[in-house]
C-alpha cells in the first residue's frame, strides 16, 4: 500500500521540488511509515489535523536546529573546514601512505642490521662502554667508599701524630690505620691491573710512609716507656716489613731484624739530643781546656807551689759539665739497654765474638775471626746490640779524655770517676761493665800533661768502690764478701 501510494505521489513530489537529482525517488523507511499512517487516516484527517501535525513537527524540528546550531556551532565551523580542504587532505594522505609502504623495506632493513650489530652474541665497544657504565651507575657507593679510603688513611695517621701523648687514642688511630691499609693491600691483591686501586695504594703508602716517620720520631722523644716502645715496634714492624734481614738460607738474621738498630739509633738521638742541652757548660769547660793548653809551657816553667795553686784553682766548669753529662747518660744509657732487652727478646747467635771482632779492636783489643768468615763478604751481621755498647763507651772516653784533665782538684777528680764506676756497675747489670775499659786512661802516665791520670789514682779510686759495693751487699745478704786485700773476684761480665 505504501509503495502504490508513493508512486501516485511521486510525480507531485518532483513537480514541488522536495526530490531531487541528488536524491533519487527511494522508498526509505521513514517514507514508508509516514505513508502507512496516511492510509490508515480519514478524508477529514487528511484535510484538517494533517497538515497542523505537520506544521507542528516542522517547527519542533527547527527549533531543535536551531538550539543544536547554537550550541555547537563551533564544531559545525571546524566540520565545514575540514570537509572544505577534504579534498586536498585526501590525496595528501595517500601519498604518504604510498612513501610509508616505500619506506618499510628500508625500515626493515636498518632493523636487521641494528639487531644483528648490537647482538648480545658479538663484541661491540660501544656495548661495552654501555656496561660498564650502568655497571659504574650501580656501584657508585661502592666506588666512593673506596675513593675516600686514602682520605680516612690520611685522618687516621694525623689524628695518631696528634694523639701520641695520649696511648688510648694513639693505639686506636693507629690500629684504625693499619686496619684501613690491610684493607686497601687486600684490594689491590683482588684487582691488580686496576688503574683506580693502584693510585689509591700509592696515596696509601704516602700516608703510610707519614705514619712510618711519625712512629720513628715517637722513637726519639724522651721518656719512652716500655708499653710504648713495644707498640711502636709492633706498628712499625706491620707498616714496613721489609725491614726484616732474611738469611742467606731463607731465616730470619734475627728475631729484631732491622728494627733493634732502628730502635739504638732512634734512643742514640734522644740521647744525643739531652747531652745537647748541655752545650752552655760545654763552651765553659771548652774554654779551660784553652786555658789549660796555653799555660802548659807557663806551668812548666812555674815553681811548684804556683802549679799547685793552679791545680787546685781551675776545673770547676769541667767538674761541673761532666758531673751532669755522666748523670744524664748513666740514665739514658741503662734506659736504652733496657728496653732493648725487654723488647727484642735473645736469641742464640755468636754476638759476643762478632761485637769482639768489630769494635774492641778499636779499644786496642785483638781477636781473632775465623778465615772464611773474615773474607765472606756475604756473612750475617751481628744484632745492633752487639756493636752499639762500644759506641756508648766511645762516647764517653772521648768526653771523659777531653774535660777530665780540666779537673785538678783530686777529691773532685775521684768523685766523677767514682760516678763513671757506677754507672759501669749499672750497666752491669745488664752485661756491660765497662769499668776495666776505662783504665786506658792511665797508659799515658809519664805524659806531665796527664800526671794526676796515673793508675794509682784509678786503682785507688776502683779499690773504694769495690769495698763500698762489698759492704753495701753484705749489709743486704749478711753474707762475707772479699774485699780489698787481692782476694780474686769474677770477672766483669761482657755485652751479649
Amino acid at each position: 500500500m505504501a509503495d502504490t501510494l508513493y508512486e501516485l505521489l511521486a510525480p507531485s513530489l518532483e513537480t514541488t521540488g522536495a526530490i531531487s537529482e541528488l536524491h533519487p525517488p527511494t522508498l526509505d523507511s521513514t517514507t514508508s511509515k509516514y505513508l502507512t499512517r496516511l492510509s490508515t487516516l480519514s478524508l477529514d484527517s487528511l484535510k484538517s489535523t494533517e497538515p497542523q501535525s505537520i506544521a507542528q513537527s516542522s517547527h519542533l524540528t527547527l527549533l531543535s536546529l536551531q538550539s543544536l546550531s547554537n550550541r555547537s556551532h563551533k564544531a559545525f565551523i571546524t566540520s565545514s573546514d575540514n570537509l572544505s580542504t577534504l579534498q586536498t587532505s585526501i590525496p595528501r594522505f595517500a601519498r604518504q601512505v604510498r612513501q610509508l609502504q616505500d619506506a618499510i623495506p628500508a625500515l626493515d632493513g636498518e632493523t636487521i642490521r641494528f639487531t644483528s650489530t648490537y647482538s648480545k652474541v658479538v663484541e661491540n665497544p660501544i656495548l661495552d662502554r654501555r656496561k660498564k657504565a650502568m655497571q659504574l651507575a650501580r656501584n657508585v657507593d661502592r666506588l666512593s667508599d673506596i675513593l675516600e679510603l686514602p682520605t680516612l688513611l690520611s685522618t687516621a695517621v694525623f689524628s695518631s701524630s696528634l694523639s701520641s701523648g695520649t696511648p688510648g687514642a694513639s693505639t686506636a688511630n693507629c690500629s684504625s690505620a693499619l686496619d684501613l691499609y690491610a684493607h686497601i693491600k687486600r684490594l689491590q691483591t683482588l684487582y691488580p691491573t686496576s688503574p683506580l686501586i693502584q693510585e689509591i695504594v700509592l696515596q696509601a703508602e704516602s700516608a703510610m710512609k707519614d705514619m712510618t716517620t711519625n712512629l720513628i720520631a715517637g722513637l726519639r722523644t724522651q721518656n719512652v716507656r716500655l708499653a710504648a716502645a713495644i707498640r711502636t715496634i709492633g706498628w712499625l714492624q706491620r707498616v714496613a716489613p721489609e725491614l726484616e734481614i732474611p738469611r742467606r738460607d731463607g731465616g730470619a738474621a734475627s728475631n729484631e731484624g732491622a728494627f733493634g738498630g732502628l730502635f739504638l739509633v732512634c734512643r742514640l738521638a734522644n740521647l744525643v739530643s739531652m747531652l745537647g742541652a748541655l752545650d752552655p757548660l760545654r763552651e765553659l769547660a771548652d774554654q779551660e781546656t784553652q786555658r789549660r793548653n796555653q799555660n802548659t809551657d807557663k806551668e812548666r816553667r812555674s815553681s811548684a807551689s804556683a802549679i799547685n795553686a793552679i791545680k787546685w784553682s781551675e776545673g770547676h766548669q769541667s767538674e761541673r759539665f761532666l758531673k751532669r753529662f755522666i748523670e744524664i747518660y748513666r740514665e739514658q744509657s741503662f734506659a736504652i739497654v733496657s728496653l732493648y732487652k725487654n723488647i727484642f727478646a735473645s736469641e742464640p747467635s755468636d754476638s759476643t765474638t762478632s761485637m769482639q771482632s768489630l769494635d774492641l779492636r778499636q779499644m786496642g783489643l785483638r781477636t781473632k775471626m775465623p778465615q772464611a768468615s773474615r773474607h765472606d763478604p756475604l756473612r750475617v751481621l751481628p744484632p745492633a746490640m752487639a756493636t752499639f755498647p762500644m759506641h756508648l763507651v766511645q762516647l764517653l772516653t772521648d768526653t771523659l779524655r777531653t774535660y777530665l784533665p780540666n779537673v785538678q782538684d783530686r777529691s773532685s777528680r775521684e768523685s766523677l770517676l767514682t760516678q763513671v764506676l757506677y754507672c759501669a756497675a749499672s750497666l752491669g747489670r745488664l752485661g756491660g761493665d765497662f769499668s776495666m775499659i776505662l783504665t786506658q786512661f792511665g797508659e799515658s802516665s809519664d805524659d806531665e800533661d796527664n800526671e794526676g791520670e796515673s793508675p794509682y789514682e784509678w786503682e785507688v779510686v776502683m779499690k773504694k768502690h769495690r769495698d763500698l759495693a762489698g759492704r753495701l751487699e753484705q749489709l743486704t745478704s749478711g753474707t762475707a764478701v772479699p774485699g780489698s786485700d787481692g782476694a780474686s773476684r769474677a770477672a766483669p761480665p761482657v755485652w751479649g
